[in-house]
């Protein structure tokens, strides 16, 4: 794997536990056939700017879709955008709005305008702030070099989930295609974390099933791994491929144990 830079509340959330939403509102009740020791990792395709890529995330049998509401990278979306993705989802798709440092008015002005699900700080944001507009939210984590990644996650005991992603110097805070070293995530992080894992940075169809092997993760996020191709090999940011979309899908069904058929 490559480096890092490049590429506690009483209950705490164990993997593979069923709990009650009375007890734990911001998790979900997993199906009762995980109950033999069947995983079922969560999926979501982050920086969807098409309608079209919408409905195809939405056909291969994704979990979430994620909107890109931040200035610094084509994938960027307006609202009038997101609305027409948004429109063209099928029921029981949600629809993460994604922010990275902003001002607490445009997160309130896209909640207006958009009907998102949940919303996700990639940037530096306290928790105070993420806490602050009434919704759901997922924080990210840049797994940085000698960072204590339990002592990062600690102020956001609200948080639904902890979204962990590739950090590198100066690059995008999200969606660069980098993996870090998966090992940073230990078993003693893992047991340790108050909320559901999502693994991010670099995954695509070739190593997402060795990622949930290693780090069995409640979700997987992915944006670059399922994106069109230049002729130079490079990612078309924010133009998703429904093929590689498909194919990341069965890859992660196969790690879970299950068939390579979309549900």
């Amino acid at each position: 794997m490559r480096d890092s830079r490049c590429r506690q509340p009483a209950a705490r959330y164990r993997p593979n536990s069923v709990r009650s939403t009375h007890t734990m509102p911001s998790l979900s009740i997993r199906s009762a056939s995980l109950d033999s020791g069947a995983r079922r990792t969560r999926i979501k395709i982050c920086g969807i700017t098409r309608a079209d890529d919408a409905r195809a995330a939405a056909s291969a049998g994704v979990d979430a879709i994620g909107l890109v509401f931040w200035a610094g990278t084509p994938r960027r979306v307006t609202h009038a955008q997101a609305r027409a993705i948004v429109d063209a989802l099928p029921p029981y798709v949600s629809v993460v709005a994604l922010f990275v440092d902003p001002d607490a008015d445009a997160v309130r002005a896209t909640l207006a305008a958009v009907p998102v699900d949940m919303l996700q700080f990639h940037g530096s944001e306290p928790a105070p702030f993420c806490r602050m507009f009434g919704r759901r939210y997922v924080k990210a984590i840049p797994v940085k070099a000698g960072v204590d990644l339990l002592e990062s996650v600690s102020p956001f005991d609200d948080a639904a989930g902890f979204l962990f992603d590739a950090f590198c110097e100066g690059g995008l805070p999200g969606g660069t295609g980098r993996a870090f070293d998966w090992d940073r995530l230990t078993a003693d992080v893992r047991a340790r974390l108050a909320r559901p894992l999502i693994l991010s940075g670099g995954l695509d169809v070739a190593n997402v099933g060795r990622a949930i092997g290693s780090v069995a993760p409640w979700g997987v996020d992915v944006s670059s791994g399922v994106e069109e191709r230049d002729g130079n090999g490079a990612p078309r940011r924010g133009l998703k491929d429904a093929a590689r979309i498909r194919a990341f899908v069965q890859g992660v069904r196969i790690a879970d144990g299950g068939t390579s058929s979309s549900p």
